[in-house]
């Protein structure tokens, strides 16, 4: 396979455009046509994934971290990231990053979380913008109807939880008065005419949305389709910030903490709450999570994630939501057997190796 073939695969599972627009998530170094007959998957390139990647000689890594974040002002081997970027091109290894993409994504970076700490009946946290819906309605000859709906849906729309080429059609009779200068599909220049046609509609994903125009306008028989955009406020289902879900019987919020450590072998746990507090309604957010901590609903009892700062879990305590700061890199790593999972998968005759760097602290206890 190509690097690029592996790119696609992963973006089956975490389409790029689900990526915040801050994001740095795609491919950054290596060369889109290279052969790959091995990769490695990580949470963060550093030298070490670079040399673990060496001795599996695989020729790509991918990450969920992105290896280039900030631009790149020099490129010295004195400079520690712009010597680690040299190292990548000098092996010829390509680096992907599935990000904040994999953040949102169904079955992503909390979803795995959460499994790894046995919540069930999951669903998620917070609503993303990159979530939204939009249904799209359009003006068409009955006789079109088929093949506009067929090239609409394959584009990404009609999908409505496991149902796909959801549309509906309602009948009608519209009126145009064609221009010298027009070509029309149907009735006289000059004149108004009236015509049968169908209302069709449709739901599209708003990122989806620039290739489902396109279909359309590729299919449809008019010289100058109408079409109405309209903002939906229900999201597409499983895209979403965080997890929530329930621990099967509640637990003391201390013995929780002393599970998820135990699950994540993190070493160790930051957490604020009452030990004694039972808790069974907990929401996960991979990563960095502090700064989301606001949103939480109220009927969440207890938040596990990664980099809370003072402030953050001062608001929380003062709400009265439970916070087990896990670290950054055990509530991120889960996703990674599952990431390897799906390139093994759907990626025919490569080999998939998995690198779960050491963490970045050492806990002591003296």
């Amino acid at each position: 396979m190509k690097v690029r073939d592996l790119c696609l695969i992963i973006d089956e599972l975490a389409p790029p455009a689900l990526a915040y627009p801050w994001d740095k998530a795609g491919l950054h170094t290596g060369d889109p046509d290279a052969d790959v007959t091995r990769v490695l998957v990580a949470l963060t390139v550093a030298p070490e994934t670079v040399a673990a990647a060496k001795r599996r000689k695989a020729q790509m890594i991918v990450a969920h971290h992105p290896l280039i974040w900030d631009p790149l002002v020099s490129l010295r081997r004195d400079a520690p990231h712009a010597a680690l970027c040299l190292a990548l091109a000098e092996a010829d290894i390509a680096c992907y990053s599935a990000h904040t993409n994999l953040d949102v994504a169904p079955g992503g970076v909390s979803h795995c979380l959460g499994e790894t700490l046995g919540l069930q009946e999951m669903q998620p946290l917070l609503r993303v913008e990159q979530a939204s819906q939009v249904k799209l309605v359009t003006f068409v000859p009955p006789q079109h109807v088929d093949a506009l709906r067929a090239a609409v849906c394959e584009a990404g729309a009609g999908t409505i939880g496991g149902y796909t080429h959801c549309t509906f059609s309602t009948s009608g009779i519209g009126t145009f008065r064609p221009s010298e200068a027009s070509r029309p599909f149907s009735g006289r220049k000059g004149r108004l005419n009236e015509e049968p046609e169908l209302r069709f509609e449709t739901v599209v994903p708003a990122w989806r949305l620039p290739h489902v125009l396109e279909a359309l306008f590729r299919v449809h028989p008019y010289e100058e389709p109408a079409c109405d955009i309209v903002p939906l406020e229900n999201g597409i289902p499983g895209i979403g910030l965080g997890m929530r879900g329930t621990l099967p019987s509640g637990l003391p919020l201390g013995e929780f903490a002393s599970h998820v450590v135990a699950r994540l072998d993190c070493g160790h746990a930051r957490v604020i709450g009452d030990a004694k507090r039972k808790v069974k309604q907990v929401a996960v957010i991979g990563g960095s999570g502090g700064g989301e901590l606001h949103r939480v609903p109220p009927d969440v009892e207890a938040v596990v994630t990664g980099d809370v700062k003072y402030h953050e879990g001062l608001e929380a305590q003062h709400r009265g939501l439970a916070v087990i700061d896990a670290g950054h890199e055990a509530t991120e790593r889960p996703v990674i057997p599952m990431l390897a999972q799906h390139l093994r998968t759907r990626a025919t005759g490569v080999r998939v190796y998995e690198y779960l760097e050491p963490p970045l602290f050492e806990v002591r206890t003296k």
